[in-house]
């Protein structure tokens, strides 16, 4: 029988980031998707009040095409918003992937992330200057100087309070959600870096061993910012992914 379209790929991006850090990857693709900025990035309104990860999802997932479920595909804060809508939506997910995504932090990956975001309250463009050089290691990186500095545009642009905001959910997410996570019923991957210090491969293996069925792909060479450093290697993962549970229920 000829299937109908492809559903829809809904791409969500980290903390600090808006949908633009995307656009390498949605030209690999080969399919249709939709990049969204996450509350208080990009075209969005400020936040102001406090969040939670369960706030963030539910409007990110106002935002989400109602047509068909979509493969859902988050990084970092935003695969943590993923998975909650998975667990939460599940009629609106066909499938899930947490790219370098964090999960059950240890009381030291905790400790460094407050670390961070402590630094980002009281000096951010030091706080953004760490955060480049971590993604992107002046004697490692091949990622051209231009896109570097178009990230770093990003991140200086964000509203203080709003990444604050964000960033506490990013910090704290995990803990949220990590009860939930046995409770997910989608195909899901989880992909990360090979060299992620913050995101490790050792996270995409507690998802692994705590999401019922899900797989576990490590990018040899890559750090955090993956869709960036390797679009081709994730979109070459996505695609695989997606057409193989296409498949599986069609």
């Amino acid at each position: 029988m000829n299937n109908t379209k492809q559903p829809r790929v809904v791409l969500l991006h980290g903390v600090g980031l808006d949908h633009s850090m995307w656009q390498p990857l949605q030209q690999l693709l080969g399919r249709e998707s939709v990049a969204l900025d996450l509350p208080g990035h990009g075209a969005q309104p400020v936040l102001r009040e406090k969040q939670n990860l369960a706030s963030l999802a539910a409007d990110v997932l106002s935002r989400i095409p109602v047509t068909e479920p979509v493969h859902l595909v988050g990084f970092s804060l935003g695969a943590l918003i993923a998975q909650h809508i998975a667990r939460f939506a599940p009629d609106r997910v066909r499938t899930l992937v947490a790219v370098n995504s964090v999960c059950r932090r240890t009381r030291s990956e905790s400790a460094a992330v407050e670390q961070r975001l402590a630094t980002a309250g009281t000096d951010f463009a030091e706080g953004v200057d760490r955060a480049i050089e971590r993604w992107y290691p002046p004697a490692e990186t091949r990622v051209p100087g231009e896109v570097i500095e178009a990230t770093r545009r990003v991140l200086l642009a964000n509203d203080l309070e709003s990444y604050l905001h964000a960033y506490a959910v990013f910090a704290r997410g995990d803990r949220e959600i990590a009860g939930e996570l046995a409770a997910i019923g989608q195909p899901t991957l989880a992909i990360t870096g090979e060299l992620d210090p913050g995101s490790t491969p050792q996270m995409s293996h507690r998802l692994g061993e705590v999401v019922p069925n899900c797989q576990v792909r490590i990018v040899p060479g890559a750090r955090h910012m993956l869709p960036v450093e390797n679009a081709a290697a994730l979109a070459a993962e996505l695609n695989r992914f997606f057409s193989d549970n296409e498949g599986k229920s069609s």
